[in-house]
């Protein structure tokens, strides 16, 4: 039987690289935003980083066993239908996807005890789904390079 999405991603030689690859990801996605809401995300964002210039990357590390949970199902039925780009696939079930990674940072979000961090997720949350459902190309290419590397 082949490595979950979890044990691939969180090994620990393989973890920190991932990390960085998506603190990278997320800088492109932010660069690419554009009009009102993107504006929005782009001043959370900052307003995250001054707060808390590591914050980003320690919210990446705690979401990331549990984002690897959320996609396996969907890096499952990927890896049998014989598709080549899993960030089409995920694209491809973009609403049902979406939802699920924002679950994920919503339970998050519900959490924290850091009035700034619940501000500035509040401020961009009601305009989140279209700035996921726009990453998943990307997520899923981060998410194959790796999982191509451990099978």
């Amino acid at each position: 039987m082949s490595a979950t999405l979890e044990q691939t991603l969180l090994a620990p030689d393989t973890q920190p690289q991932v990390v960085a690859d998506c603190l990278v990801l997320i800088k492109q996605e932010l660069s690419d935003m554009s009009g009102v809401s993107g504006t929005a995300v782009k001043l959370a964002y900052k307003a995250v980083v001054a707060f808390s210039p590591a914050h980003i990357q320690h919210i990446v590390e705690v979401l990331l066993p549990q984002m690897a949970d959320g996609l396996e199902p969907y890096w499952a039925d990927f890896t049998a239908s014989g598709d080549p780009d899993f960030g089409t696939y995920l694209a491809q079930h973009g609403d049902e996807v979406t939802k699920v990674l924002l679950a994920i940072a919503d339970a998050r979000g519900a959490t924290s005890s850091r009035p700034v961090i619940i501000k500035a997720y509040g401020a961009v949350r009601g305009k989140a789904e279209p700035h996921v459902t726009a990453a998943l190309p990307r997520v899923g290419a981060l998410i194959q390079k790796y999982a191509q590397r451990a099978g």
